[in-house]
């Protein structure tokens, strides 16, 4: 358990915590009704009604904080619950027992929600702790929770503390953890074998590298997770405004959202052979940067002409992508931040994904729904693939027109990974832009609880 979440306590002792009861618009009238008379003529005092978020602190007889009142609203959301880690002053508390409430949904939520990033300054006062609720899977829970903190920390941690090495060095310590293996290409086996990888980091001091994990029983269904690992992206030669390189440091949301998956799949120990492989590079400018113009072959032996130094997720995915789909693998999933089309489209907190596999299609709606992990699916529409034509290379890593820009990246990535049917492509923001319940500003690992659903569901343990 990281020391930026709330702490999960025993059910034990749970009489002396202070009852938090949910309550939905419907069940207030009799819930009001329930109430001790002094806390019910608080209650109506303080004018409490069960909107979504609202609280009321109720005082028990010595004065004392005696009961909490928050609400669900008309749609009894328990990931509202988020909200309560900061809201409640520090103690021991524990959900009322409630028809209908789901204490596992909103206990992840508590945990989630309590997050803070605590790296280079004080997090404030000491968070409040949770009793678990029976018949709640509180380790599994607290595992989850955990793998998110670990993904959140590497996105809010800047570029000067967090290159290449350190993202190998995050997917080395999640892999001991598991007791994964881990493989790392690097110098001149890079620039022979993953070309563009290569190509892309080669402008930065830090070296880049490919991250190979690999876990599990070698007869089990074979899974593969591929992250972007994008450290710190200037654009390169095509550089970006400064206003766009302010977030930069989370252009590594993918691997982030990719190993906080991973360490939940390894953790829950699910019945596959996983595999995560993590480009990482930082695209810096120096003499030694690609241009506009070159064009590289791949390594699936595919050439790319450069249109745009800065569409340089998508290059380093491509060899990475090439890499997993040589193993023919059962499914195989990637996870970018990879496009401004993307945000304009769906916005911050709605991840687009991408397959050609209609039922896989669905299911991944479905966890994602069923664990509070939205996304949006957008068509891969092959004719727009011709955007992509190069008058002097196989294809150009942009379309260098306005239009479809989230489907032509998804186009692209999608013809380094031939033999690999079940594939599924997600287009991230990896950063929440203001706080929501169970979701604190800052970096996020958007679709990683959606994997681990889907996984679950597909290869249950053994």
């Amino acid at each position: 358990m990281t020391q930026s979440l709330s702490r999960l306590v025993s059910s034990l002792g749970a009489d002396d915590a202070v009852p938090i009861t949910c309550v939905t618009a419907e069940a207030w009238p009799a819930v009001e009704s329930a109430l001790p008379g002094p806390q019910a003529t608080f209650a109506r005092a303080a004018d409490f009604a069960p909107k979504a978020g609202r609280l009321a602190l109720l005082p028990a007889p010595d004065g004392r904080l005696g009961a909490v009142l928050f609400g669900l609203g008309d749609g009894g959301d328990p990931m509202l619950a988020g909200k309560l880690p900061g809201a409640l002053p520090p103690g021991t508390y524990r959900f009322a027992a409630a028809e209908g409430f789901d204490a596992a949904t909103a206990t992840l939520a508590w945990l989630l929600g309590s997050y803070r990033f605590g790296r280079y300054r004080d997090t404030g006062p000491e968070r409040p702790a949770l009793v678990a609720p029976e018949g709640v899977d509180a380790e599994a829970l607290v595992r989850i929770a955990a793998a998110v903190a670990n993904g959140r920390d590497l996105v809010n941690t800047p570029a000067n503390d967090l290159g290449p090495a350190e993202i190998e060095a995050a997917v080395r310590a999640v892999a001991g953890r598991h007791g994964a293996s881990v493989s790392v290409v690097s110098g001149a086996d890079l620039a022979r074998d993953f070309p563009l990888v290569h190509t892309v980091g080669s402008s930065s001091p830090r070296a880049p590298r490919l991250i190979d994990l690999t876990w599990g029983p070698t007869d089990a269904p074979r899974v593969t997770l591929v992250g972007k690992g994008v450290a710190f992206d200037t654009g390169g030669l095509d550089i970006k405004p400064s206003s766009a390189m302010l977030l930069m440091k989370k252009d590594m949301g993918g691997s982030a959202a990719a190993l906080a998956a991973a360490d939940m799949v390894m953790g829950s120990g699910l019945r596959l052979r996983l595999r995560l492989i993590v480009p990482a590079v930082e695209n810096a400018v120096s003499g030694e940067a690609f241009r506009p113009g070159d064009v590289i072959r791949s390594r699936s032996g595919l050439t790319v002409e450069i249109g745009n130094t800065d569409a340089e997720g998508r290059l380093i995915l491509a060899d990475a992508l090439a890499l997993a789909d040589a193993e023919n693998p059962e499914l195989l999933i990637d996870f970018a931040t990879l496009t401004g089309a993307a945000r304009v489209a769906l916005g911050p907190d709605l991840p687009a994904f991408f397959t050609e596999d209609d039922a896989l299609a669905d299911a991944v709606s479905e966890a994602g729904a069923a664990c509070a992990d939205p996304v949006w699916r957008l068509p891969l529409h092959k004719p727009y693939a011709s955007l992509l034509d190069s008058k002097v290379a196989d294809l150009n890593n942009v379309s260098g027109g306005p239009f479809a820009g989230a489907i032509t990246a998804a186009l692209f990535l999608r013809r380094f990974a031939p033999a690999t049917r079940a594939h599924v492509h997600f287009d991230l923001y990896g950063w929440n832009p203001s706080t929501k319940p169970g979701r604190p500003e800052g970096g996020e690992v958007q679709t990683a609880r959606l994997v681990h659903a889907l996984l679950s569901r597909r290869y249950p343990k053994a």
